[in-house]
């Protein structure tokens, strides 16, 4: 598997080399003990390993982080590392709401989809009939082709936190150097999720986080997920480190909007969640809650082969075939934290993480520990039912 995800303090970079990631530690100079939690151990791999300590065996000491883990409706684990906050002590949980970065893309793609199913929109529309007028080399580019970051547009535009409107963004967009003909090649693009995001307003008639709470969120029951609209106590919400360390305060502490980030970050990232929540979009996710069959169907479905990664990319989530079957995946990092969400289409398996201290210089990098944890964590859910 690979990263697809943008990093904060320059314009995105979708490196595609590095495996899947997983970040969950105690705080500095401790073991890797956990903080608070929900579950208890979690089921054990057949040599008799708990989720837990796996966790505690391979995961370095010094990030504050939330797993969770279930086979379909059923939590096998759910766990809180280390601290959320280090000035005040306040333990991370799988109550604690994070960035969940470009995870944030799949809330998008099933907000276009759910927008086809109300019959606002079809995924061939070119995007001319909704942000029009479009220059000439633009005009074929289709809302498919955002979705599947093949419409040739760049990767980003500038800074997440650049004060830029809706308008502003599409201006940019559509004047912007084309990397390829639209339909040719993948480029993984946070520009077009924000496109998408925009369509949304203008299909719906409603504010992008607004149509996602009232059409998937409430549904599935995430009382915990949005940028602005679930008012979280400020307590709550992880404070993010640098490499060095250093706090870099909440995400909402930086330059947002008045309803959420601006737009050179909205649709394609900056979404706050907890692993509960993401655990009930997981169950949403497995039936009709949000979405009919079909038009999850067209979510997981393979549609273009990404350079570099073992997969294709679908509408919002990177699928691979493994032997356990269809695997779908998405996740996020910037220059702080990483996360990412992992679900077996076969067996209905979830693994999601989330740390708010990625990288810390001469000692360890997340990334480098991505397969062997969230193929560890799997593996200890499954055998608990063989």
């Amino acid at each position: 598997m690979g990263l697809l995800c943008r990093r904060r303090t320059r314009v995105a970079t979708a490196a595609m080399a590095a495996l899947l990631m997983l970040g969950a530690c105690a705080e500095e100079g401790t073991a890797g003990r956990p903080a608070t939690g929900s579950a208890a151990a979690g089921p054990k791999a057949r040599g008799g390993e708990s989720i837990a300590d796996f966790l505690h065996r391979v995961l370095p000491a010094g990030a504050g982080a939330s797993v969770i883990a279930a086979r379909g409706d059923e939590l096998a684990y759910c766990e809180g590392f280390g601290l959320a906050d280090r000035a005040s002590g306040t333990p991370a949980s799988c109550r604690t709401v994070y960035d969940i970065m470009s995870i944030t893309k799949q809330f998008t793609a099933a907000a276009i989809l759910k927008l086809e199913v109300m019959g606002q929109l079809r995924v061939s529309d070119r995007i001319s009939w909704f942000l029009g007028p479009v220059p000439k080399g633009k005009r074929d580019i289709t809302i498919d082709q955002l979705l599947t970051h093949t419409s040739g547009l760049p990767e980003g535009l500038g800074d997440d936190y650049e004060p830029v409107s809706r308008d502003e963004l599409v201006r940019q967009a559509l004047a912007s150097k084309p990397q390829s003909a639209p339909g040719e090649e993948f480029h993984y693009s946070n520009t077009g999720y924000s496109l998408l995001a925009a369509i949304v307003e203008v299909a719906s008639g409603e504010g992008y986080e607004p149509f996602l709470a009232r059409h998937l969120f409430a549904p599935a029951g995430m009382e915990r997920t949005g940028y602005v609209l679930p008012r979280w106590p400020r307590n709550l919400v992880a404070v993010e480190y640098d490499s060095q360390g250093r706090s870099q305060g909440r995400p909402f502490d930086h330059p947002w909007a008045a309803d959420g980030p601006y737009w050179h970050l909205r649709g394609n990232g900056g979404m706050l969640s907890t692993a509960e929540d993401m655990f009930r979009w997981h169950q949403a996710l497995s039936g009709d809650e949000v979405l009919p069959e079909r038009a999850r169907r067209k979510l997981f479905a393979p549609r273009v082969r990404v350079p570099g990664l073992d997969g294709s990319y679908g509408y919002g989530w990177a699928v691979r075939e493994t032997p356990d079957g269809r695997s779908v995946w998405h996740n996020g990092g910037n220059d702080w934290s990483l996360a990412d969400l992992t679900r077996s289409l076969r067996d209905g398996v979830l693994v999601f993480w989330v740390s708010n201290h990625a990288y810390q210089d001469g000692k360890w990098n997340l990334e480098d520990q991505a397969e062997e944890l969230t193929r560890g964590i799997a593996d200890r859910v499954r055998s608990e039912h063989r």
